[in-house]
């Protein structure tokens, strides 16, 4: 037989196109529209009703740049049509190549009541099936008119990313809207022949069950009367029947499909939008909910619930009732999709706390998966805090669209830095916007790597960001996806059914150790620096404020706040989100984020005010208040006490040749007259940290411009040019006394300025770094560099709950792309008895590298920089201009020990206050290795106070918590503060509580008060 399968196949994709597509509404008639501009912000559904409209006809402009227009629709089905199925398609000047990042509609009845929404690839309002003739319809529209960012070409610079600089041009032109007959049998003759033609074209061209598709696709064709397919659709079906029936193999890989939409909390859209995003999102699938029975819907980050509870209970009203039934999924039990590299130890704990308890609470649902499809890479600390907040397994799809290397399993058991093993699933589809295209499904048959021991994957399936969640159509193909030869199975199921079926297929999973690196976006972890700052603020003063009100509360009387500290941690925890802490949003929502941390820290400050107050009482003794896990200056953790000097006097002296030598008992630092540090002398050891010819906090400035994704990547090729910023305006003794000597450096380069304070503190073991730059550079990156004479194999990074290490060689493409990683409050680098810590108050992003020195004795320097700034156009283009201010310390001679306790500090300055007398601490532990993350009052109202603390050194700890009160029980707990069967065993005797850790092992304590205490 000729090949006449190119033919046939192109005739496929015309007819589809150009006739049968079209033939899906065969009649309409036009409908009257009217619209009403919103002043500014969106307004109540009840105002927008009640507004005047103006008439407006299809091809009129509409839609300033973040305005809302409510368009009136109403028109009258012609009597003519009784028996048949009628739709109103309404395009509002969509571009279907972007489904979820433009314009999209609410529409609502005239009473107000939401019925599903508006998208690019969702254009229809069902009227009825069938209608009876001669209805009056009418349908209010809340269309956002939000701008295309993301724009083709992508990642062009443009003002559209705040209202302030956006302008008020109209961005679309209405295009259709009629009320139309929809031929149902045209809709799935459309479904048909897209399954067919798709599945045809992904089997291997000598597969004779391709060859039976192409011939049967040949006969429907055939049938169909080019001018009549709406007559025609029933006889071209019945010729494709037999090979839509004839049911896969019995090795056929399998798909749970789960119904989904994506909605970043943030991104190229504000907060508020992403309400009216969730809410559109909701009535779509609620929608489509009540017309597919087997369809299934999950919605992860609870915030979202949240803000559908607070601004639409009439949606929100109906999501209750669809998870009631089981169909409508909460998952992830997270507050929002963080981020996970960046959350600090306790604010990644309390995603898991405030999203399981909204679930729980709301809907009674435990979830028992983490849910994170686009997060940019896995803490290795993760894996503790999911089997810690009572779940098991994770799905995320991300580290699919690493560069440099291929993962090697999608179903896998992941285990973290103290041994927690979490079962892992990475659907082989790559994308969470599935739409059931053939070549999707057959990707994730192809692409599943656990071939011949696993055969389920998962796919989230469903227009995300806006798009509308999934369709109608995606659920048509499903289903004839379900069992079909050819192809893998499909079969909708929620995601905990999924994994109980993977896990029990696969019980020797591989396992894969360490962080789940990302190897793209890395520059995440520096745009937006003021972001990342009022994160790392943030997060110390909440604990803060946890710790003295909850001292304040039990040994003063002291209200506890616990409103106000949920209503903080909640708003804490949404600008964790994985674009808005990574720093890849648009102006505004930066904009609004520093205004949202200026008004946390002011509300916490006040609250630890306070509750320093009522605690320390009122009088003239000066204090000090060391809320740090580890004693200061002679103050307990945790406590309040006059302060005691410690160590000799600081001395400074002028250098030979220009700059200064800072000395202590501890450390003799030597700045040149270019305002470097090119030594830091441990004194105790005899030991200098600065390698030979090297000058520390150099800072060094890069071209950056990467070949995509602007805020988020930093490509390995900006290290090939580099200026080092040696050029100083001034070099001063700053202020000098027995206490502390500063030396002040001023240098300008560009557009910029930084002023910098180097100061060595009586008694401390640390060099402090207080960095003011004043930026107006444009893709560049800024780096502060510390050579150090150090020959180390790995170092370490702080992470959530520990530390995990990395190397510093790049034997392997593995290593080679983590050129630029994450740490939270330090890196320690060492060899075998001597180490140097670097530690830092707000920066994430930092690399290490090393080099063998031409010198006589060829010796290694091992270089730590800290990434400081970058300046990218998209999608801010005016990205980190302004004043920025980091606070960093080199630390030498120091132990990993050393560097937990000075990161700690760093970040957690001491407090001087006036006050009647000292205040015991709360709690203490007898182990500075077991370091305390929190101490607050139980979230159930009980009074019961509960201490939440890990092992930070990396060894086995035994330890003793002291209470300053005497407690009824002491009780191992869950994150979520339930008590716990496999926890570790305490040993309590009055007010102490002895326990043994293993590792970074992390531990809830629950302390119920003894009555009257």
């Amino acid at each position: 037989m000729h090949d006449d399968r190119a033919l046939i196949e192109a005739r496929l994709r015309r007819v589809l196109d150009e006739r049968i597509r079209p033939a899906l509404y065969p009649e309409s008639v036009p409908l009257q529209v009217s619209a009403w501009v919103a002043p500014s912000e969106p307004v109540p559904v009840a105002e927008g009703l009640a507004a005047a409209h103006t008439p407006v006809a299809v091809g009129d402009p509409w839609g300033a740049p973040w305005g809302t227009t409510w368009f009136k629709v109403q028109g009258e089905v012609p009597v003519e049509w009784a028996g048949r199925t009628v739709e109103a398609v309404l395009d509002l000047g969509f571009d279907e190549r972007m489904p979820g990042f433009q314009c999209e509609a609410l529409v609502h009845l005239p009473d107000g009541t939401p019925v599903k929404a508006i998208n690019p690839r969702n254009q229809w309002v069902r009227v009825g099936a069938p209608v009876r003739g001669g209805e009056r319809v009418e349908w209010h529209l809340e269309a956002a008119s939000n701008p295309v960012i993301l724009d083709v070409p992508p990642f062009r610079p443009t003002p559209l990313g705040d209202p302030q600089t956006a302008g008020s041009a109209p961005l679309y032109r209405l295009a259709r809207t009629v009320l139309a007959v929809c031929d149902t049998e045209v809709w799935e003759l459309i479904q048909d022949l897209e399954v067919l033609g798709e599945l045809m074209g992904e089997l291997p061209v000598d597969s004779p069950r391709r060859w039976e598709l192409l011939r049967a696709v040949g006969r429907a064709l055939d049938a169909v009367d080019l001018q009549d397919v709406g007559g025609t659709a029933v006889a071209a079906r019945t010729e494709l029947r037999g090979v839509l029936s004839a049911p896969a193999t019995a090795s056929a890989h399998r798909i749970s499909a789960v119904g989904h939409a994506h909605i970043d909390s943030a991104w190229l859209w504000p907060l508020r939008e992403t309400v009216r995003k969730v809410a559109r999102t909701a009535s779509n699938m609620t929608a489509l909910l009540e017309d597919e029975p087997e369809f299934v819907f999950a919605m992860s980050q609870a915030q979202q619930y949240a803000w559908l509870k607070e601004h639409r209970p009439e949606v929100y009203a109906k999501v209750k009732k669809a998870v009631a039934e089981g169909r409508f999924v909460p998952a992830g039990g997270m507050w929002v999709e963080s981020d996970t590299n960046m959350p600090g130890s306790e604010a990644m704990a309390r995603q898991f706390v405030h999203g399981k308890r909204f679930f729980l609470e709301e809907f009674g649902v435990e979830n028992e998966e983490a849910w994170l499809p686009d997060t940019f890479g896995f803490a290795a600390g993760l894996p503790q805090i999911i089997k810690a907040a009572g779940s098991k397994w994770l799905l995320t799809q991300k580290i699919s669209w690493s560069r440099t290397n291929a993962f090697p399993h999608h179903t896998f058991r992941w285990e973290g830095i103290d041994g927690t093993r979490i079962f892992t699933h990475f659907p082989p589809v790559d994308t969470y916007n599935c739409q059931m295209a053939g070549r999707e499904i057959a990707h994730a048959a192809r692409n599943f790597k656990d071939k011949g021991v696993a055969r389920h994957s998962l796919a989230p399936t469903g227009w995300g960001d806006g798009g509308g969640g999934t369709t109608r159509e995606m659920i048509a193909k499903a289903r004839r996806l379900r069992d079909l030869d050819g192809s893998p199975t499909v079969e909708w199921e929620k995601p905990a059914d999924f994994f109980a079926k993977a896990e029990a297929e696969h019980p020797q999973a591989p396992v894969w150790v360490g962080e789940l690196y990302l190897e793209l976006h890395r520059a995440t972890l520096t745009s937006q620096a003021k972001t990342k700052r009022g994160n790392r603020r943030s997060e110390h003063l909440l604990r803060e404020a946890e710790l003295w009100s909850a001292t304040a509360a039990v040994l003063a009387q002291h209200p506890y706040p616990y409103a106000a500290l949920d209503r903080l941690w909640k708003t804490v925890l949404l600008h964790q989100f994985h674009d808005i802490l990574p720093g890849s949003s648009i102006a505004w929502v930066h904009r609004e984020a520093a205004q949202t941390y200026a008004a946390v820290a002011a509300e916490l400050e006040d609250i630890i005010a306070s509750a320093v107050a009522a605690s320390a009482g009122r009088g003239d003794t000066h204090l000090v208040v060391n809320s740090a896990p580890h004693a200061r200056g002679g103050v307990a953790a945790g406590a309040v006490a006059p302060p005691v000097p410690e160590g000799a006097e600081v001395a400074a002296v002028p250098r030979d040749g220009g700059g200064f030598t800072l000395t202590n008992d501890l450390l003799r630092i030597g700045i040149d007259g270019r305002g470097l540090v090119v030594s830091a002398h441990d004194r105790v050891a005899g030991r200098e940290a600065v390698a030979p010819g090297g000058a520390a906090n150099l800072l060094q400035l890069h071209p950056d411009f990467p070949t995509m994704w602007d805020a988020w990547d930093v490509d390995a090729f900006y290290r090939n040019v580099v200026t080092d910023l040696t050029d100083a305006d001034e070099v001063a003794l700053g202020e000098v006394s027995g206490d502390a000597a500063t030396v002040r450096v001023t240098r300008t380069f560009g557009g910029s300025r930084v002023v910098q304070s180097l100061t060595l503190a009586r008694g401390q073991r640390r060099l402090d770094i207080d960095t003011e730059v004043d930026w107006h550079e444009t893709e560049k990156f800024l780096k502060a560099a510390f050579p150090l004479d150090l020959h180390a194999g790995r170092y370490a990074a702080e992470t959530q709950f520990g530390h995990l290490y990395r190397p510093t060689h790049t034997n392997t493409s593995w290593e080679a792309a983590k050129f630029e990683a994450c740490a939270h409050r330090f890196v320690h680098v060492e060899e075998p008895g001597w180490g140097v810590a670097l530690v830092n108050d707000a920066t994430y992003g930092h690399d290490v590298t090393r080099t063998v020195r031409e010198d006589g004795e060829r010796g290694t320097t091992t270089t730590v920089r800290l990434s400081l700034l970058r300046a990218p156009r998209f999608p801010d283009p005016e990205t980190d201009q302004g004043r920025h201010r980091f606070r960093y310390a080199l630390v030498p001679g120091a132990t990993v020990g050393d560097a937990v306790r000075e990161g700690h500090r760093i970040n957690l300055p001491e407090r001087r206050i006036t006050g009647a007398g000292a205040v015991a601490p709360l709690v203490t532990v007898d182990n500075d290795a077991v370091v305390v993350t929190a101490v607050k009052l139980a979230d159930d109202l009980s009074g019961d106070v509960v201490v939440r603390l890990h092992e930070a050194h990396g060894g086995r700890a035994t330890a003793t918590l002291t209470t300053a009160f005497e407690p009824a029980d002491a009780l191992a707990t869950d994150l979520l503060e339930r008590p716990v069967d496999d926890g570790p065993v305490f040993e309590r005797q009055g007010n102490t509580v002895r326990m043994r850790l293993r590792p970074f092992q992390l531990v809830t304590v629950r302390l119920p008060r003894a009555a009257g205490r």
